[in-house]
């Protein structure tokens, strides 16, 4: 591999596995185009700069960015609207536009050029209904999951056999729908990729907010003495999400790219497991261990429409196939994001404050 290209990245993920690949690949060319819509990810363009990281300022939604650029070997595609909540009430178009079209001139960039995809799409590819309808049971201080026989469900957590039946957000659909545009461009001009169904992905540099990157705002809100609320299913913190340390995502796709010649667009569920999984009032008792402040907390017990109670990533597929599993836990992740915060507090502040 000489040359890799990520969309979307000057965003967390994108900036994040830009400086690892370059930390273990000193002689790679990494190129990184965003177009810093999101609010801090400007922050992240002298971060690229002093690694030895190529910026271009551009938007997956025009081709023309992309076919500026030279052929490169593989292209992680990172760059998304990353809210569940986007489209409700407002336009779907920059959703669609981004999510979809983004990634299909992508996939004709590659086409066209040469070079293998790995793809981050998402756990929210998955049903809003039947993962609210998922046998749960309030224990101490989360959510439980109870013993069941559904198809892609076991104490685990949520298998690629769970169903897809239903619907899933426009957020949730335009991954899905992306996931069938990669499927078809493998089989039709012999595209090599891999499918990554990610789970909630965390560490530092991740300008966190209500609606996506909530472990960086948990922490944010305590360090800085703000408000927060739990949300949705009575208002009471028991839902549970597994966490996933972008690095340990890192050393995952280090492992696909190895194993490139047999990429034939598999899907794979990625996340921390039931091991790194914690509910928000988990959460909150963590960090209020590592930053020794508190965070008034309110409660809303009306459920958005997006939300779901439960998601824990089964990795069973996936640490099957490559000798890989998360290491790093949630309570280290806690305590790197603190860390990141009180050494750049004065810049950070505003991004974390309305």
């Amino acid at each position: 591999m000489k040359s890799l290209l990520i969309t979307g990245g000057a965003g967390f993920v994108g900036s994040s596995l830009a400086i690892l690949f370059k930390r273990y690949y000193e002689d790679l060319e990494v190129i990184c185009l965003d177009n810093l819509s999101r609010k801090g990810s400007e922050l992240n363009l002298p971060r690229l700069k002093a690694h030895g990281i190529h910026f271009v300022h551009g938007d997956v939604r025009n081709s023309e960015d992309l076919n500026k650029l030279n052929a490169v070997d593989w292209l992680i595609e990172c760059s998304a609207e990353p809210s569940v909540h986007a489209g409700f009430n407002e336009s779907p178009a920059y959703l669609i536009n981004t999510n979809l079209n983004g990634l299909i001139n992508c996939l004709e960039f590659l086409r066209q050029k040469g070079g293998n995809l790995i793809f981050l799409s998402t756990s929210r590819v998955y049903p809003i209904k039947a993962l609210r309808d998922l046998p749960l049971k309030p224990q101490g201080e989360r959510l439980v999951l109870q013993p069941s026989k559904q198809l892609g469900l076991s104490a685990e957590g949520i298998s690629e056999a769970f169903t897809l039946e239903g619907a899933r957000s426009l957020y949730g659909t335009t991954k899905l729908s992306g996931e069938h545009f990669i499927q078809e461009y493998c089989q039709m001009y012999h595209l090599k990729a891999v499918i990554n169904r990610c789970g909630v992905l965390a560490g530092p540099w991740q300008m966190g907010k209500v609606d996506q990157g909530f472990m960086a705002l948990w922490v944010a809100m305590h360090y800085f003495e703000g408000a927060l609320n739990y949300m949705g299913f009575g208002g009471e913190g028991l839902q549970v999400r597994d966490v996933l340390h972008v690095e340990d995502l890192f050393y995952l796709l280090r492992y696909q790219m190895q194993d490139h010649n047999k990429l034939n667009a598999p899907i794979y569920n990625v996340g921390g497991g039931i091991q790194n999984s914690v509910s928000l009032r988990e959460l909150t008792a963590l960090v209020k261990e590592v930053t020794k402040k508190k965070c008034n907390i309110g409660s809303v017990s009306q459920t958005k429409d997006a939300d779901i109670p439960y998601y824990v990533t089964d990795n069973s597929k996936v640490m099957a196939a490559l000798p890989w599993q998360p290491q790093i836990s949630v309570s280290s992740i806690v305590e790197q994001i603190y860390q990141w915060l009180h050494q750049h507090s004065s810049v950070l502040e505003s991004v974390f404050q309305p």
